[in-house]
């Protein structure tokens, strides 16, 4: 019986859903949100959080400040209350707004941008907005999750071995990528430990951290508009493209089995499912695990929402949850 004294205390590690016998897709799933901050991300931030105050940057009139799309920001808002800190989230219009609600519940000042740079996006908008701040007031902490090794170092520590523990033959490991930290983290640990595991990364059609052109993006999560400073593609064994009205397929699918997942987990088992199509077929036996990192209940207003699939992507979501959209897009490897 976990007994504890501080929400980021607590993280469930070894939950798995069998995706073949759910839906028919031969993977298991890393299920990540429960946690107290609903997310992979409350290990990052626990990581990045105490490594800033071992070393003295983080103190007690020192304000937090972080770019996020959301996820990441309720896991520090979630930390700063719990050790007394102030914490400033800047993030931008596409964050849902169940999220931006769970932030300022836990006293966190939420800085919302509309506007994005020209070039690199509204994820470079909110990093202007955050060094900004952190000019004006010298009080202002930026962890920056996007540069910060403490990112990578929690998923080398602890989400790689938990899924090599549980999984001894495993084959091949799907991640999403947004800042790169959890793929990150992964790749090294594997190609240490276990180098004949593929490392599979998942990035959303839009998304620069691969190379890829540049477009409108409207599920907060995975991919981003700058490409990450921590990324080292040699570490990565392939790549999967995954357009957006794919991800909403994914969720409704497993929302049909009543699973409700987030965007990003929507990507990651679209991506997989393409990659396992492409490369797996069912006789070889491959042993594949995909990575969750959140739950669904903060897009219950965006990507389960029938006039905001219709509005974004042309589609209907039937009463039995599956998104049945106007175009069905070809698999993008």
């Amino acid at each position: 019986m976990p007994i504890i004294s501080a929400p980021q205390e607590f993280n469930e590690d070894s939950l798995y859903v069998d995706l073949a016998a759910a839906v028919g897709i031969p993977m298991y799933l890393k299920c990540e949100g429960f946690n107290f901050a609903g997310s992979i991300k409350q290990k990052a931030a626990v990581e990045m959080v105490e490594a800033a105050e071992k070393s003295g940057l983080l103190t007690f009139d020192s304000v937090l400040v972080e770019s996020s799309s959301g996820n990441l920001g309720v896991a520090l808002a979630m930390i700063a209350k719990s050790k007394g800190h102030r914490f400033v989230c800047v993030t931008d219009s596409r964050c849902n707004p169940a999220t931006r609600q769970i932030m300022e519940a836990l006293g966190a000042e939420v800085h919302i941008v509309t506007e994005p740079d020209p070039v690199t996006g509204l994820l470079g908008a909110r990093l202007a907005h955050v060094r900004r701040l952190c000019e004006r007031d010298s009080r202002y902490v930026w962890l920056n999750q996007y540069g910060n090794d403490n990112n990578w170092r929690a998923h080398h520590r602890l989400t790689a071995p938990q899924v090599a523990a549980q999984f001894p033959e495993l084959d091949v490991l799907f991640v999403g990528a947004g800042t790169t930290g959890t793929l990150m983290g992964c790749a090294r640990w594997f190609k240490d430990h276990r180098p004949r595991v593929r490392i599979v990364a998942v990035d959303s059609v839009g998304s620069v951290i691969f190379g890829g052109a540049p477009a409108l993006r409207m599920i907060p999560g995975l991919g981003s508009g700058v490409r990450p400073p921590m990324l080292d593609e040699s570490l990565v064994d392939d790549v999967v493209h995954v357009p957006e009205a794919d991800t909403v397929r994914a969720c409704h699918l497993l929302a049909g089995r009543g699973f409700l997942f987030g965007g990003s987990t929507g990507t990651v088992v679209a991506g997989a499912r393409l990659w396992l199509a492409a490369n797996a077929p069912a006789d070889k036996g491959l042993v594949a695990v995909g990575i969750s990192p959140d739950l669904g209940e903060r897009y219950a207003a965006t990507l389960y929402q029938p006039d905001w699939v219709r509005r974004h992507y042309g589609g209907e979501v039937p009463a039995q949850g599956r998104a049945v959209l106007a175009a069905e897009p070809a698999p993008q490897l």
